[in-house]
């Protein structure tokens, strides 16, 4: 089952879905062979990659980079965004996930955008040159290494380039009141830092399991 907002019920989400840009034959292969996988839970919804596409396109987005790509429809979304000299540098620690992505990209016609490093992600951020390059950026990653990957992001965005972070509402937990993962404190904590952030303008939006923007200042 293709995951949805833990904010809405089925019949909200439904219509929400039914509202949305649609996902063409290519993406809805991806998200129907991802579905299979007993880590589903793991890819975004399709209404949230239909606004990642609108998002990065309004932007003129040209140089993006993701943190977290899973079976890759993010990057798919992202990608399809970016103009024919564009790019987008995904950064993820599993081949085997990201393998089914390589095909989908191929299938779409944006590999040529997208390059793929596989490795820790903080790591392969760390070596980035530490200049202003992106001007679009996602994060689906660890939760307890968002701190740092929003840290080693800053300093290599672009002045109003953007910064997704998925999960941040933790399906209502970060509320309190319910026993709670490490996971779950990571995103409090890095919540409550980023609202009082002055290099940052920030947003937490109620989109799929929460959807924080980041725009460096």
């Amino acid at each position: 089952m293709t995951p949805r907002s833990s904010l809405l019920s089925p019949a909200m989400s439904a219509y929400v879905l039914a509202h949305s840009e649609s996902p063409d034959q290519v993406m809805a292969a991806l998200i129907a062979e991802t579905a299979q996988l007993p880590e589903v839970n793991m890819q975004i919804g399709p209404d949230q990659a239909a606004f990642m596409t609108l998002l990065a396109r309004s932007l003129n987005a040209r140089r993006a980079i993701e943190v977290g790509t899973f079976t890759g429809l993010s990057a798919l979304a992202v990608a399809r965004a970016l103009p024919e000299d564009g790019s987008l540098l995904c950064l993820d620690i599993n081949a085997e996930w990201t393998a089914i992505g390589r095909r989908y990209w191929e299938l779409a016609g944006v590999s040529d955008r997208i390059e793929l490093r596989i490795g820790p992600a903080g790591q392969t951020l760390a070596a980035l040159p530490e200049e202003p390059t992106y001007d679009f950026a996602f994060v689906d990653a660890d939760k307890t290494g968002y701190a740092g990957y929003v840290a080693a992001l800053h300093p290599r965005m672009q002045s109003n380039g953007l910064v997704l972070l998925d999960n941040m509402l933790r399906g209502g937990r970060v509320l309190g009141g319910a026993e709670t993962s490490a996971d779950d404190e990571a995103v409090i904590a890095l919540n409550d830092e980023l609202v009082a952030d002055s290099r940052w303008e920030t947003v937490l939006l109620p989109v799929a399991d929460g959807l924080t923007l980041l725009r460096k200042r």
